[in-house]
């Protein structure tokens, strides 16, 4: 899944629509959008290190307490994205994680599916089935379709699917 299909269509889907955030005041709501949208055109020219200091300006907008807003499941949902796609997976994990203090972060199986890879990347198998269960509990095998066919097979040794 590229970061700008993810972004723009089933990792919305997953998160919920933009227009969620609405208790954001909508002047800052459009400038977040407007460079998380930058960031999409970035990474979906492979260009992960400019996209993601995109996303991570959209961040700096966020107001605190970050985790009481919902741009700040989809910001971090493509913070997350770009870096674990660019290889960064320090900052993958830590994006993740963080998301899913962030409203409808937990049970949202985009989260949880890129959350379980990173987690299998860095060899914590247990975590890795929990989070990567989850991400197949909420989205079935379509959620693995364009992934690296690993990490399904990976959950298959540990659950019945």
């Amino acid at each position: 899944m590229s970061v700008t299909g993810a972004v723009n269509g089933t990792l919305l889907g997953l998160i919920g629509e933009m227009s969620e955030s609405a208790e954001l005041p909508s002047a800052l709501h459009a400038q977040i959008e407007a460079l998380c949208a930058e960031g999409d055109r970035l990474a979906e020219a492979r260009m992960f290190e400019d996209a993601i200091a995109r996303y991570n300006a959209a961040w700096r907008l966020v107001p605190e307490p970050k985790t009481n807003w919902n741009a700040s499941t989809w910001v971090l949902a493509a913070i997350g994205d770009a870096c674990f796609l660019g290889g960064f997976q320090t900052s993958a994990r830590e994006a993740f994680e963080y998301a899913m203090h962030c409203p409808d972060g937990i049970g949202n199986p985009f989260l949880h599916l890129r959350l379980g890879q990173v987690l299998f990347d860095a060899g914590e198998q247990d975590r890795a089935a929990d989070e990567l269960a989850r991400a197949y509990m909420g989205a079935g095998n379509e959620i693995f379709a364009d992934q690296d066919c690993r990490y399904l097979e990976f959950l298959r040794t540990r659950m019945a699917i």
